[in-house]
């Protein structure tokens, strides 16, 4: 019997295969689950699975925060957002971030959305421990100002990604400090800093050339100028840019991005009511354009419509919500497409001159369509569809009364 134990502990895997090669077995591993289960065989195998983890979700105070700490050493993805159900809870605080600054120092990417209790102080521990962090999302911690958040940007050269939604005391004084500080920026979310102007992003364009993703919804107090100054800069690489009820814009913007934005996909411009008919049809140019919200328009015609759904062939979702003079009209010619055009989504709610002699029309052009909402509209309704015959691609979902959750393609 000794002999057999002797023999069976000389063929344990554990002392046949070193560290570095259990990690390599590791990372065969395909799936999370897989993963779980490997640090489940012993002690040793949960530490190494610990270790190599990368990406972490978690709701931990300062002593929790330590453990985690020593035990995911190399975690690189931290989220330790709330629910907006929650957001009534301040989360993490100025002393969990002061833990998370020393214990995770290989951190790239650290998500703290709604958490409340943040302030500046909790930024400047960021700031000096995080070095290498190339994602934050402070979305909705109200308590930010432009101190903390330019400290971040000082300490934090190598940021791509900052979201800033709710953060209502930014001014054009951080705008500044990322242009000065974060070069490789491409993703930037200031939905609802009411406080930044033309001049912050005008300052933003002079050192962020490399921008993707641009959210200014509901920054009512940027117009043409800046948002120009961004389109400029950033004419290769943007292709997502988000305006809703930015009412100050007007044609200047379009135009722009109709000109030199050659691979802008997403366009939201919501609620900007003084946009003309003619600025629309310029942006059928836009040959990469795949999402166009412009609901609330009220200059959309039917010649700027009909145009930008005949050229803009890879549009895939469009919302043209409370258009009021919008008819029937926009849709003609369509089925003269070729081989029919790539709209899966259609939002033409509240357009009251449209009917379902105009859906028809669409019908036939628009093969692939996934999402119909034609609510509020008096002349269609699905009793009128149905005496019309028509017929709706089998995985298409009308919603006539609004009793259908919307995509999320268009938040």
């Amino acid at each position: 019997m000794g002999e057999h134990a002797e023999e069976e502990e000389e063929m344990c895997i554990n002392h046949r295969l070193r560290d570095d090669e259990l990690r390599a077995v590791l990372c065969k591993l395909e799936t999370d689950k897989d993963k779980e289960v490997f640090g489940l065989v012993c002690k040793r195998w949960l530490y190494l699975q610990s270790t190599e983890r990368k990406k972490l979700c978690a709701r931990a105070g300062p002593h929790m925060l330590r453990k985690m700490a020593a035990r995911f050493t190399r975690l690189k993805d931290l989220d330790l957002s709330q629910s907006a159900s929650r957001s009534f809870y301040p989360g993490v605080t100025d002393s969990d971030l002061s833990v998370i600054a020393i214990g995770f120092t290989a951190l790239r990417h650290l998500n703290l959305q709604n958490c409340k209790g943040i302030t500046d102080a909790g930024m400047a521990e960021i700031a000096t421990g995080l070095s290498s962090l190339q994602s934050l999302d402070v979305s909705y911690c109200r308590r930010l100002t432009d101190k903390g958040l330019s400290a971040v940007t000082e300490g934090c050269h190598d940021l791509k990604s900052i979201h800033l939604a709710g953060c209502r005391f930014v001014t054009d004084v951080l705008l500044k400090s990322i242009s000065k500080n974060c070069h490789n920026l491409e993703h930037l979310g200031l939905q609802g800093c009411i406080n930044i102007t033309d001049t912050g992003l005008a300052a933003l364009g002079d050192g962020c050339k490399r921008i993707k993703y641009f959210d200014v919804n509901k920054c009512t107090n940027v117009g043409d100028a800046g948002i120009s100054v961004i389109a400029e800069a950033c004419s290769t690489s943007l292709r997502t840019l988000k305006l809703l009820d930015c009412y100050k814009l007007g044609d200047k913007t379009l135009f722009t991005l109709a000109n030199v934005c050659r691979n802008l996909e997403t366009l939201i411009i919501g609620g900007c009511r003084d946009i003309s008919g003619n600025s629309i049809k310029s942006l059928a140019a836009s040959e990469s354009l795949k999402v166009l919200r412009m609901d609330w328009c009220l200059n959309v015609s039917d010649a700027s419509l009909n145009c930008i759904l005949l050229q803009c062939t890879f549009l895939e979702v469009l919302d043209i919500g409370c258009c009021e003079e919008v008819t029937d009209g926009a849709f003609e010619g369509l089925g003269n497409a070729g081989s029919g055009l790539c709209l899966k989504v259609l939002k033409v709610s509240n357009c009251p001159k449209i009917t379902v002699s105009g859906i028809r029309m669409v019908l036939e052009a628009c093969r692939s369509l996934e999402y119909l909402d034609v609510r509020s509209c008096p002349h269609v309704t699905k009793a009128g569809c149905e005496d019309a015959g028509l017929k709706f691609p089998e995985s298409c979902k009308v919603n006539y009364t609004g009793s259908l959750r919307e995509p999320d393609v268009l938040i």
